[in-house]
């Protein structure tokens, strides 16, 4: 009996429909249809057609490779000699809605799921190697327009759909790329004449632009930090080839600066509170990147022309995370951050060293907060033992006030973390800390606070301590031109029972300085 073959049908439910189907597409180069993350995510919105077309495999081959292994084949729609790029394949938004996608025409009458779909369609065919070039084509017909949160939300339902979050990151600057010119803030910006009319294109832009223009709001320091880093960006790309290049070089690694209060303030919160974790593990793991490939240019011990590609390599990577921030990453925050986690934000940032700029400025709301909160850790200093308010030991008894004094004084930073993988607790011992611990990471899974290459190892030791296999594991590492030793200890109650891991970062550079004397 013949099995016929629909080349309109998309190539995830053709494996579905014929096992065989699969050994096939492999036997003709495309090896990705074996994996079944690709197969869930580029493959539902691919054709037979349309994937001969990007991998520059003759249809009429294709044709024949099915006929040998018994297939007829279909392609009502295609026509005899037609092209594959004409072939058309079907959209399922999810919502009892299925579309017919005609490359490079306008899709009419897709409500918010289905934009969304068609959104993640685009990410997905870039992902599959197709061309910037065709599949803009296609988006330009459909969206004149788009925002952060469609984007960001496209980027994380491939991720939820099977693709690796590697795979993804390794496309940021692509997909970023597909967005150039028209995301609404961007237009905005670059149009001062219609900023009257942007009062019409919703809440979500008007907050970023009012946002990142209030002196002193993380929006504004963020927003000119990441200006700032444009700018150094382009005078370290002309230095290349010069005696210059590698002190320019040097002054953009400050960017690991502002990599970081993205990674501790704004990354955590998109995901664990508002649901972006797609998104935010996604461009984490860019930034980590390109601070790694900084360090491994300083490393180099010449500057020739392999040294000076990598070079513009990375600065191309630094430009398109700039461009990410100013119309996804800092949008879609203003479209989700409540007001009281900006001010606690304002709080956080008070930690933190500017980068390549000299101030800016106060934010009025926020100086208040943070003195209200001064103001609330002042009424509990009271020295007076007394006994309702005390903290009652098995050996002692100290008020919430002398304890937190003594565990500031410790000179060590020390954090909780309890046998829930909740952090819980950490002391400010009134030096400049090494690792950064924003307040909105308390009472959250304590994974969150780490970029997503090195959530893993965390799981892991913490797994070790629990489990009683270790009770302590020793990190040493070089931070700020200093030996550093962070260890984290097995807590465990009088039984023996195991109710949580401390987190102790000790700074070693006295006791070198002390055996070199």
């Amino acid at each position: 009996m013949s099995k016929m073959l629909d080349l309109n049908k998309s190539v995830h439910d053709l494996a579905q429909e014929f096992p065989e189907f699969t050994q096939v597409m492999v036997s003709l180069g495309f090896t990705d249809i074996a994996t079944p993350a690709a197969l869930n995510t580029v493959g539902r919105m691919m054709t037979v057609p349309r994937g001969c077309s990007i991998k520059g495999i003759a249809l009429d081959d294709a044709v024949k490779a099915f006929e040998a292994a018994g297939f007829t084949v279909r392609s009502e729609g295609a026509g005899e000699g037609s092209p594959a790029a004409e072939v058309a394949p079907r959209l399922d938004t999810g919502a009892e809605q299925q579309v017919d996608v005609p490359l490079g025409a306008k899709v009419e009458g897709l409500d918010e799921a289905g934009r969304a779909k068609l959104l993640e369609s685009y990410i997905a065919r870039l992902s599959s190697g197709e061309s910037l070039e065709d599949v803009r084509a296609d988006f330009v017909a459909n969206f004149s327009d788009v925002d952060a949160g469609e984007i960001a939300r496209a980027e994380q339902g491939l991720i939820e759909g099977g693709a690796k979050i590697d795979d993804v990151q390794r496309l940021c600057d692509v997909h970023s790329a597909l967005f150039h010119g028209a995301t609404r803030e961007e237009k905005i910006a670059n149009a001062e004449e219609a900023v009257m009319g942007s009062l019409t294109q919703g809440a979500g832009d008007l907050n970023t632009r009012f946002l990142t223009n209030l002196p002193g709001h993380p929006m504004h320091v963020f927003s000119l930090e990441s200006q700032a880093i444009s700018e150094q960006i382009a005078r370290t790309r002309a230095a290349l080839g010069t005696p210059d290049a590698m002190d320019e070089l040097r002054t953009l690694s400050q960017l690991g600066v502002h990599y970081a209060k993205k990674g501790d303030l704004l990354y955590p919160v998109l995901k664990v509170r508002h649901g972006y974790s797609g998104p935010s593990d996604v461009m984490w793991g860019v930034d980590d990147e390109i601070r790694a490939e900084l360090h491994a240019l300083f490393g180099a011990k010449e500057q020739d022309a392999a040294w000076r590609e990598r070079a513009e390599k990375v600065l191309t990577r630094a430009d398109e995370m700039v461009y990410k921030e100013a119309n996804i990453l800092l949008p879609l925050c203003a479209q989700s951050f409540s007001g009281d986690e900006w001010l606690q934000m304002y709080a956080d940032l008070k930690g933190y060293d500017l980068c390549l700029i000299e101030d800016a400025g106060t934010w009025g709301a926020g100086e208040e907060y943070c003195h209200q909160r001064a103001t609330a850790a002042e009424k509990g200093t009271d020295n007076q033992a007394d006994a309702a308010g005390a903290v009652q030991l098995p050996t002692g008894r100290l008020t919430p006030a002398q304890l937190d004094a003594m565990l500031n004084t410790i000179p060590l930073e020390i954090t909780f973390v309890d046998d829930t993988d909740i952090n819980r607790y950490w002391n400010d011992d009134g030096e400049k800390k090494l690792f950064k611990r924003p307040s909105s990471a308390l009472d959250r899974e304590v994974w969150s606070c780490h970029p997503p290459k090195i959530q893993e190892m965390v799981r892991h030791v913490i797994a070790t301590l629990k489990s009683g296999e270790q009770d302590s594991v020793d990190i040493w590492m070089e931070k700020e031109g200093e030996p550093v030793l962070v260890r984290y200890m097995a807590v465990r109650d009088r039984e023996g029972s195991y109710v949580g891991t401390m987190e102790v970062v000790q700074r070693m550079g006295f006791a070198r300085d002390h055996f070199k004397a």
